[in-house]
């Protein structure tokens, strides 16, 4: 796999403005091109022994493979949870000059 793959990283946050907090930082630090800040849901899950059902809010970060160490560092320590949702999912295909622009986004800038 190359390190310029995009993929696609999907977490949950606790609720709207949380969400959107976390998304403009991803973006204005180069860790993530684009955030999408999806309508909330009930997650059904088992912490500590016990069954929760949560709203919560998904995102959906457009990265890269080369840029998600950086972004999952940024993405722990914004998010309010103790263990977050982070998977990274790979992108199989997609327009070109989209995938271009996402790996354009995510690159490391140079001092000048």
């Amino acid at each position: 796999m190359s390190t310029a793959e995009v993929i696609m990283v999907i977490s949950n946050l606790p609720d709207r403005a949380t969400a959107e907090r976390i998304a403009d930082a991803l973006v204005t630090e180069g860790v993530a091109a684009c955030v999408n800040i999806l309508a909330g849901c009930t997650s059904v899950y088992r912490w500590e022994g016990k069954l929760n059902h949560t709203d919560e809010v998904p995102l959906l970060i457009k990265t890269t493979r080369a840029a998600y160490p950086r972004l999952e560092a940024a993405l722990r320590k914004l998010h309010p949870y103790e263990l977050p949702e982070i998977v990274a999912l790979p992108v199989s295909a997609g327009l070109p000059d989209y995938l271009n622009w996402v790996r354009q986004e995510t690159e490391p800038k140079r001092e000048k």
